[in-house]
């Protein structure tokens, strides 16, 4: 019990020389080091220079190690140390780890010679990109392992650990068993062997026992975050600091203290474990808007959904009026989108993308019956094999409009707009939860609506809203459409307000505010007097006013016909374009970009010549920001790129 600990990774630093390849790093503020890249002898040493006065393995100890570990193929095996012969390939000691398995290997030798024997502790599960602390202890029957974050694990072999093991001419490799094959992968912090006493109470009652120390390498204790003044590192160091380019990625726990690159905005952020930080960013500001690709489309576009799969690219969905050929998905490819698949659809309106865990879905709101006179709308899934959508679920909908798919308290939602059945507009639209049982969206609960156009769900805080915009009842455009508030596990009525022809809503948010856009496509009522002009009406932004607990009118904006209204921010601007589809006379009307400009609202600033627009998409590239516009009047949408300052 008086012996002292035996540092095994220090033996291969002998004053603080780094073997050959050796790299230390940090991840989480712990250093460790990194030994895939040496030659598996630079990382052995002869066992004499512990065993000093005896030549034979302890029969009582303890080992303990402090790793991370990468995730690794499932036959894999990495060698975490190994003690062998030098004249054989026999491993006296040895410790491996598998996907969630972890194995002692030890040498059992006879007269008539001898065997290896392998304790396997099950469902060690160290991929989760944290370090952890094991010791490993022989009880006087069996093995014990004792994950510093949980319970020992004990396991009875059927050949205990030989009293007297013989290490003579036998050496120690540290991450691999004298080749490469199998070599470890991961970082090690910690590999010390204690002669005769657990270690189990001394490592566990530390207060942070994941990194717990018995003994480290000196080189792992005393770097300083950054050398004084014109003083170099006394020994050289990597962080484990990783770089994301492209969209947005998530900001957690997970991916605290590493940095996205955001080429777009030239900007770089720092996630502080729950929101990205700017670090660095060239504040763009938007100068004008130019003409950057004329997509020719299958027909007329009503509606257009552009949404990157990770690791496949950048795609955009049109919803396209006629039968055949139906509707299209397009690829972003060398800075221009493609045809990448056809689909078939029957007077199409639009298209949501979503995802429920790794499945990919594309769903289509179709508003004619097909060939057979059947009403469907349909649910693609994305098909990795095959790289395109393929049928996945078909939902029997009325003239449909629209989808929208949120999550609530973890459970996946799809909702429908119905807009008729037959001449009759005020039907019920549908709500349908994912089962995840049956892998199928079912109905879980229907609101009425009348000639509704738009679902829109959005989230204040922890409450949960979803907002139709009902367009017409039979006799009038000027209607009330909802808000609902998700209580008790349904939708409840929590605000209506006067729309005029709803086409769409826009929730947005500028700082701490929320907004509400309408946008409103005509004015109609079979017991008025007619209007000058059905279509030049105003549309609605409205704020949430959190004391009165209701959205309240903030701006009017006199529109065309408006049908779409789509929000995008460029540097620390924020704007919105209206979709202006007919202003009574021609289909030939401007849309127009309005900035954010604090006390004065929402000001005009750019106005783009458009052919009955009927939806605007802004997106982000490398190579930077865009609009995209489809036109309901003639086969050819706009890719419209913003030149910035």
């Amino acid at each position: 019990t008086d012996l002292h600990p035996l540092d095994i990774l220090s033996e291969v630093v002998p004053a603080g020389r780094l073997a050959r390849g050796m790299r230390v790093f940090q991840v989480q503020g712990v250093h460790g080091f990194q030994l895939a890249a040496s030659p598996p002898r630079a990382l052995g040493f002869p066992a004499s220079r512990l065993f000093i006065h005896c030549d034979r393995f302890p029969e009582e100890f303890s080992i303990i190690v402090t790793l991370r570990v990468l995730s690794i193929p499932a036959k894999r095996n990495e060698y975490i140390f190994t003690l062998m012969a030098e004249e054989t390939l026999s491993v006296l000691v040895g410790l491996r780890y598998a996907p969630d398995n972890l194995h002692f290997l030890f040498w059992t030798q006879e007269h008539a010679g001898g065997w290896q024997t392998r304790i396997t502790f099950p469902n060690v599960s160290l991929s989760d990109n944290q370090w952890h602390t094991l010791v490993l202890a022989p009880p006087a029957d069996a093995m014990k392992l004792s994950p510093a974050s949980s319970l020992p694990v004990r396991r009875v072999g059927e050949t205990p650990f030989p009293a007297s093991l013989l290490v003579k001419r036998a050496s120690f490799y540290l991450g691999n068993r004298r080749r490469r094959k199998g070599a470890f992968t991961g970082l090690l912090r910690q590999l010390v062997l204690l002669p005769g006493a657990d270690a189990t109470p001394r490592i566990c009652n530390a207060v942070n026992f994941k990194v717990a120390t018995l003994s480290v390498p000196t080189v792992l204790q005393d770097l300083p975050a950054k050398p004084a003044s014109n003083e170099v590192l006394k020994y050289p160091y990597e962080t484990d600091t990783k770089v994301t380019l492209g969209s947005r990625p998530p900001c957690t726990k997970q991916e605290k203290a590493q940095f996205w690159f955001n080429a777009s905005r030239r900007g770089l952020y720092l996630c502080n474990g729950s929101a990205w930080i700017s670090m660095l960013e060239v504040k763009e500001r938007l100068d004008y808007v130019e003409e950057y690709q004329n997509l020719v489309t299958n027909s007329e576009t009503m509606g257009v959904e552009v949404f990157t799969i990770p690791k496949v690219g950048l795609f955009a969905a049109t919803a396209n009026r006629h039968t055949p050929p139906g509707s299209a998905i397009y690829k972003w490819t060398e800075g221009k989108f493609v045809p990448y698949q056809n689909i078939p659809t029957y007077q199409a309106q639009s298209w949501k993308y979503f995802t429920i865990g790794k499945k990919i879905f594309l769903a289509v709101a179709n508003f004619e019956q097909n060939e057979r006179g059947q009403e469907f709308s349909v649910i693609y899934k994305w098909s990795r094999r095959k790289e395109k959508f393929i049928t996945y679920q078909r939902i029997t909908t009325h003239s449909a409009r629209d989808w929208e798919a949120f999550v609530i308290e973890g459970e996946a939602f799809l909702a429908v707009v119905n807009h008729r059945e037959g001449n009759n507009h005020n039907i019920d639209s549908v709500i349908y939860r994912w089962n995840p049982r049956t892998g199928l969206f079912e109905t879980n609960q229907t609101i009425p609506t009348s000639g509704a156009y738009d679902w829109e769900f959005f989230t204040i805080g922890p409450y949960s809203f979803l907002a139709v915009a009902n367009t017409f009842n039979g006799t009038s455009t000027r209607i009330y459409s909802h808000i609902y508030i998700w209580l008790s596990g349904s939708f409840q009525l929590f605000q209506s307000i006067l729309t005029f022809g709803a086409a769409d809503w826009e929730v947005f948010r500028i700082g701490d505010r929320v907004f509400l856009a309408v946008a409103n496509s005509h004015s109609y009522d079979s017991g008025m007097p007619a209007p000058s002009n059905f279509y030049a009406i105003n549309s609605s932004i409205y704020e949430l006013n959190i004391t009165a607990q209701m959205f309240v009118k903030f701006q009017d904006v006199l529109t065309y016909s408006a049908l779409d209204w789509e929000f995008f921010s460029m540097g620390d601007d924020s704007f919105l374009v209206v979709a202006n589809s007919f202003d009574g006379f021609t289909f030939s009307v401007n849309s127009i970009i309005y900035r954010w400009q604090g006390y004065e609202g929402f000001v005009a600033a750019h106005h783009l010549p458009t052919v009955g627009c009927r939806d605007w998409e802004a997106f982000h590239t490398a190579e930077g920001s865009y609009l995209l516009y489809s036109s309901a009047k003639e086969p050819l949408s706009k890719v419209l790129k913003l030149k910035t300052t």
